[in-house]
């Protein structure tokens, strides 16, 4: 691994550790739905860089489990985040539709 990489996945790990506290934070101070589902979504975003740090430094085989060919841990995890966003603003939708 190039000290490229290290200070990529470094500043990756860092910033996604700040995102997901902050968003524990605000996970304790609301009740919202749509914000939860963007709380859910920052974390499952910060578990998508953990799992793809383990799997780059050699602690997980992620091809035991594969779909098609493709791992089910990196297919799951980098598409858990978007679900979770999408969700909450469907949720903003169709709050704003019913007023």
């Amino acid at each position: 691994m190039s000290a490229g990489e290290i200070v990529y996945l470094v500043s990756r790990l860092a910033t996604a550790a700040a995102a997901a506290f902050l968003a524990i934070i605000l996970w304790s101070r609301t009740r919202d739905l749509a914000w939860m589902l963007i709380v859910i979504g920052a974390i499952a975003s910060y578990a998508d860089i953990i799992f793809g740090l383990l799997v780059e430094l050699g602690l997980l085989d992620e091809s035991r489990y594969q779909v098609l060919g493709l791992p089910l841990g990196r297919i799951i995890l980098s598409n858990l985040p978007y679900i979770f966003l999408g969700a909450a603003l469907l949720v903003m939708i169709r709050r704003k539709r019913l007023r």
